[in-house]
């Protein structure tokens, strides 16, 4: 049953052009250019632990360090007392609802206004410091800097990173080398490290939607790499990386108090974001994916469906345009960029957070602290 699923999920008509079967291919030595091997995909678990296990050393050894001497203090709040009754509500939901201030408090014979003294106080208790967070941007930071300074290295020389129709001619038998190999290894890597990471990482409110954008990255690395769609995939990881660079460069420099770095660097990042995201992308990948491949090549259900799903992350890219035009207004406006770039979890609201949203009134408090 599970071998009839299978090839009924791998169907040839589905992934591959017309004419072609897996066979055609399966890496070997009668192949004349190098294929790649799906069970590569292996490859990246193992290597994730790896990432993982470089990044707890780096912000040990370096990225802490740093952070104290820039100023960056690892103060922890003040703890709630301990209550078991409220420990056991705060771990079923860490929000709370006026009417259960109310329950709680008769049941503990305590003043609402005590009960929910204590539950601020507990939720800024799994805040993490700033020293934590500056940690944090300054990995992404450096893993997107050599990401992006080795991915234009190996592609520095390929003909498909200046003519986007070599990424369609002979296809699907495009040979791959050990630098591409590395190049995907290593973004497949990082991503599952991240997926598997972001459980004890800084939670933030849009904890499940960055989940499931690493799984679907994940999910496009996969089968871009099974289908040899590998040249249009070095491409998007190369435009994506470049703008995050800047952008948790800017979160470092925000969380080490230099305001004006940080301005400078967001200023940066939103024009470089603009003409990778909504300039490259469209006019150079999402256009040869769209117009040129089909000119030069038999299009196959597989091919349409990575497409539409390149088309549906530019449609991401116009959404977060937006988000960050109106935070580079609001810097603006303010005179420098307030809080965080990003805002923390629902759980643990931030600067950002209450920078970026009007100040809820009395009634709307007491409904929901």
């Amino acid at each position: 049953m599970l071998r009839y699923l299978l090839d009924k999920f791998w169907d040839e008509d589905i992934w591959l052009p017309p004419n072609t079967t897996w066979k055609d291919l399966a890496p070997g030595p009668d192949k004349p250019v190098v294929l790649n091997d799906h069970t590569h995909l292996l490859y990246p678990l193992p290597l994730a632990f790896v990432l993982i296990t470089l990044r707890l050393l780096l912000e040990k050894y370096w990225f802490a360090p740093f952070g104290k001497s820039l100023g960056i203090k690892n103060t922890r709040p003040k703890k709630a007392p301990s209550n078991p009754k409220l420990e056991a509500a705060y771990h079923a939901s860490s929000k709370i609802r006026h009417k259960q201030v109310c329950a709680l408090a008769k049941q503990l014979d305590m003043t609402e206004r005590q009960v929910e003294r204590w539950w601020r106080l507990r939720r800024s208790q799994d805040k993490p410091s700033t020293l934590v967070k500056f940690c944090e941007s300054s990995w992404r930071c450096v893993f997107y800097l050599y990401n992006f300074s080795y991915g234009l290295f190996v592609l520095w020389d390929k003909n498909w990173l200046w003519d986007i129709d070599q990424c369609f001619l002979g296809y699907p038998l495009q040979g791959t080398t050990s630098d591409i190999w590395w190049y995907y290894m290593i973004s497949s890597a990082f991503y599952w490290s991240l997926t598997i990471s972001q459980f004890w990482d800084v939670r933030r409110k849009d904890f499940w939607q960055m989940f499931v954008h690493h799984l679907a990255t994940i999910a496009l690395l996969s089968f871009s790499w099974v289908c040899n769609l590998h040249r249009i995939g070095t491409l998007v990881l190369l435009v994506h990386d470049c703008a995050d660079i800047l952008l948790d460069a800017a979160k470092a420099a925000k969380y080490a108090s230099y305001q004006k770095l940080c301005d400078t660097l967001f200023a940066v990042f939103t024009v470089v974001w603009i003409i990778t995201r909504l300039g490259i992308y469209p006019f150079y990948i999402i256009w040869g994916t769209s117009i040129r491949a089909p000119m030069l090549y038999p299009m196959f259900p597989a091919y349409y469906i990575f497409n539409t799903l390149l088309c549906l992350l530019l449609v991401l890219h116009m959404v977060w345009t937006w988000l960050i035009l109106q935070i580079a207004y609001k810097a603006i406006t303010a005179g420098q960029l307030d809080g965080d770039i990003r805002s923390s979890s629902s759980e643990i609201s931030d600067s950002s957070h209450q920078s970026n949203h009007s100040t809820p009134n009395r009634a709307n408090h007491k409904k929901d602290i």
